[in-house]
Order: C-alpha cells, then sequence, then structure tokens
C-alpha cells in the first residue's frame, strides 16, 4: 500500500529525452596561427638596398639617361653600315652567385660605346658600376682558389679595379689579386674613386694627344724662312 501511494504522488516516471545542448561561444584561434595566416597573405617584402646597389641605380640610371642620344645614334649608324647583320652582341655570363645571363653590348669600339651600352643590366641588377670582370661559362677563373668564393659575392662590373690598372707593371697588380682586393674591401668611396679614375684617364689621353699635336702645329720648323740654317 505504500509503495502504491508514492506512485500516485509522484505520478508515472518519465522517459529521459535529449540531453539539451548548451551555447558555448567560439574560442578565437590562437595569435601564432592569426600571425601565420596574415604572413601567407601578406606579400613579401623585397630586401633592402644595399649602400652600393643604391649607387648603381642612381648613377646608373642618370649616365643612361644622358648616354641614351648617343647610344641611339650609334646603333642606327651600325644597322646603317651592317644591314641585317645586328647591331647587337650577346654572349652568356655569370653574375652574382654564378647565375648567368645574356650580356648585351653595341658591336663597337669607339669611345668603349661597347661599355656604356651595358648600363641597362645595370640598372636590372644584373651587372654593377664597378666589380670584376664578368666570366664567360666554364672559365678557369670561376673556380674557387681558397676557402672563400669572393668572385660569386659580387656581381660583375662595367668597370673595375683590375681594368684601370690593367697597363700596370707591378707584380701585385694581376687582374685576379685586385680583383680580389676589391671584394674584400670594396665600399662606395672606393667604387667612385675607381669610376673617376676610368672616366678621368681617357679624357687625360685625349687631352694631352692634342696638346701635344697643337704644339706639333706651331712648332718653330713650320715657320722659318727659305734658306735658314743653324749655327753649327
Amino acid at each position: 500500500m505504500q509503495t502504491q501511494w508514492q506512485g500516485q504522488r509522484h505520478g508515472p516516471r518519465r522517459r529521459p529525452g535529449p540531453a539539451r545542448r548548451t551555447w558555448q561561444p567560439q574560442r578565437p584561434p590562437r595569435l601564432p596561427a592569426v600571425r601565420r595566416a596574415l604572413r601567407a597573405l601578406t606579400p613579401a617584402r623585397p630586401p633592402r638596398p644595399t649602400a652600393k646597389r643604391a649607387l648603381d641605380l642612381a648613377l646608373g640610371s642618370a649616365l643612361l639617361v644622358l648616354a641614351a642620344p648617343l647610344l641611339a645614334a650609334a646603333a642606327l649608324a651600325l644597322a646603317a653600315q651592317r644591314g641585317s647583320g645586328g647591331v647587337l652582341t650577346r654572349s652568356t655570363r655569370l653574375g652574382a652567385g654564378g647565375r648567368p645571363f645574356v650580356l648585351r653590348s653595341l658591336r663597337t669600339r669607339r669611345l668603349r660605346l661597347h661599355v656604356i651600352s651595358r648600363l641597362p643590366h645595370v640598372v636590372r641588377g644584373e651587372l654593377s658600376l664597378v666589380g670584376p670582370a664578368p666570366l664567360t661559362p666554364g672559365d678557369v677563373r670561376d673556380r674557387p682558389a681558397g676557402a672563400r668564393d669572393w668572385r660569386r659575392e659580387l656581381k660583375p662590373g662595367l668597370t673595375g679595379l683590375a681594368q684601370i690598372r690593367h697597363r700596370s707593371a707591378m707584380p701585385w697588380d694581376e687582374p685576379d689579386l685586385l680583383d680580389q682586393h676589391y671584394a674584400e674591401h670594396h665600399r662606395p668611396g672606393l667604387d667612385l674613386a675607381i669610376l673617376a679614375e676610368a672616366v678621368g684617364a681617357p679624357l687625360y689621353r685625349a687631352a694631352r694627344s692634342l696638346a701635344g699635336r697643337g704644339k706639333a702645329d706651331l712648332s718653330d720648323t713650320d715657320h722659318r724662312r727659305p734658306g735658314y740654317r743653324t749655327a753649327e
């Protein structure tokens, strides 16, 4: 009787229904994951230019603008002379890190236009204004002589320490030693000094040549009277 009364008091038992889902706020992603996602979406920044690259870009662009009319005139003259032979030479050279590139130059050596025509390579970053001479693939000088491969650390240049000292008879002025010395001690001040020497030396030789011709034209032998004899 007691059991029946308890059942009537509490009523029939209900079957347990499905558990109610309680709302829980989603956790934000961790900060490192957000940073990685942002880095993947953000384009990589180019490396900051060095002082040498800034000098090459600024001075190389200015020289290219100034030399553009002369280069265009030389290219037209070569095209008229050579016809369909082309006005540019193309050769594969080794750049920084041993990466090959195609070097283009005008087919003339007057006024060193073949060197000036390589200024677009300086602006693009394949060459430098000052550096070792650009080598061809397979050149024996490209093989490192020691533990440090100094030749591949720098871009080849339009001119260099070895080029301006090539007429020196000093035993320590060998091209490889001069290029290695430049690779170990290069700085913007040294680049400006080499550029000044590379530009100033041809102008100085041209001025001396013109001065020598002027002295010969105004010599005493051109103005002696007929029958003039020197005293014995």
